[in-house]
């Protein structure tokens, strides 16, 4: 991931070229192996998937183009997985990719309904409106209102931020890769109470990839060494509180994360417990705060003593973004949440290098498009006992 404009010429099919043909090579397939594809963006036009694998060759498969808000690419990968478990197909790609702007997001259409204007309708109701950019508003105003419910202060948010800088310091494909103080993250500029300049996640043009195979494919193939197994996975929409007018954080998915992630708990037979990783959707700080509890990582009003004890990075009961997160891996739209796949799945191997956390036996990813749409996914090594040790890479307790 990288700031928009960083290589001259650079567009979505070369940023599409490099995250395929990476997974490809290290799934060790072929292209003319791929039956279907499912490719994800938010602001590409009409057929951006094809252009995005018509350079990989001709082959006629089904293209599928998926929007689906800060959640597509976890989507476009939920939909892959979906033509597996059917049998329409034993081996998918899933690829996201965005070309973005710099600047803050706005309105693309000025002449039709926006799809948020109930929910900035309700936000506005509850907490007022100014000219800060409208999803600083948003998640904004669910941070006061926790804060308000729970006595969070501003240091937990600047905290969060703080914590996701340190674990980018360690990924080579962060588009941030600096550390900063609590201090420097409360001194940065106030884009809205109260989250800062460095509690926001950048515009940022990148992709990224995945493979998805039956377990026939894995072995015919001789993949086993290499398979993550997806437990479960579960899409999920808004819910009718979203619009209540109770807080502003059902507003921003409160409600469906809590109970999309319930929904994919049960699925798996697993619990929080279960699980020493996550990569959530912290596109502000003020989010990841709030899904901590969603998620059920812990009690709801507990995130501020969940921050405070640590439980939150290396040495404490999960590791949350080791990647640096949306604040500081950068935010593509479309490319977002396979990039938390990506991440996952070289935990779960034991590739992460400097970011390693020891004794990852499953992972939990969270991607949130409000508007709304959320997918939550739980990973495990599909066939532990045939990973390579050599792979493996040891970690210290602590960064």
């Amino acid at each position: 991931f990288e700031k928009p404009g960083r290589r001259k010429d650079f567009d979505y099919p070369q940023m599409a070229y490099e995250a395929s043909t990476k997974a490809l090579t290290d799934a060790g397939i072929q292209y003319a192996q791929i039956e279907q594809a499912c490719c994800g963006y938010v602001y590409g036009d009409t057929c951006s998937g094809q252009r995005a694998l018509y350079q990989l060759g001709f082959t006629g498969i089904p293209i599928y183009n998926v929007n689906n808000a800060c959640s597509t690419g976890a989507t476009a990968l939920y939909m892959a997985k979906n033509l597996i478990v059917s049998g329409q197909a034993d081996c998918v790609m899933a690829l996201g990719f965005e070309k973005m702007e710099r600047g803050s997001l706005s309105n693309k259409f000025k002449d039709r309904t926006d799809p948020m204007d109930r929910h900035k309708a309700t936000s506005t109701k509850l907490r007022g409106a100014n000219d800060a950019p409208y999803a600083a508003q948003l998640f904004g105003n669910a941070a006061r209102d926790h804060m308000e419910k729970y006595g969070t202060t501003q240091e937990h948010f600047a905290k969060v931020a703080m914590k996701n800088r340190r674990h980018s310091v360690n990924n080579p494909y962060s588009q941030f890769q600096t550390e900063y103080t609590l201090e420097e993250i409360l001194n940065s500029p106030m884009i809205y109470y109260p989250l800062t300049k460095l509690q926001c996640c950048p515009t940022s043009d990148g992709s990224a990839c995945a493979i998805l195979a039956s377990e026939d494919f894995v072995k015919k193939n001789r993949l086993e060494a290499q398979a993550v197994e997806i437990i479960a996975m579960e899409l999920g929409t808004d819910v009718p509180s979203v619009f209540s007018g109770e807080n502003c954080m059902k507003v921003v998915g409160y409600d469906m994360t809590k109970r999309v992630a319930r929904q994919t708990f049960k699925k798996a037979g697993m619990t929080p417990d279960d699980v020493q990783v996550v990569e959530l959707h912290d596109c502000f700080s003020a989010n990841e705060l709030i899904t901590y509890e969603a998620l059920g990582l812990c009690p709801e009003g507990g995130a501020a003593y969940f921050i405070d004890r640590g439980d939150n990075t290396y040495g404490g009961k999960y590791v949350v973004n080791p990647s640096g997160g949306l604040t500081s891996k950068g935010h593509p739209l479309g490319a977002t949440g396979l990039a938390q796949c990506c991440e996952l799945s070289w935990q779960l191997r034991g590739q992460a290098l400097k970011r390693q956390v020891p004794g990852v036996k499953a992972c939990l990813q969270h991607n949130l498009g409000v508007g709304g749409a959320v997918v939550v996914g739980l990973y495990r090594l599909g066939f532990p006992q045939t990973v390579a040790s050599k792979d493996k890479v040891e970690a210290p307790a602590k960064l």
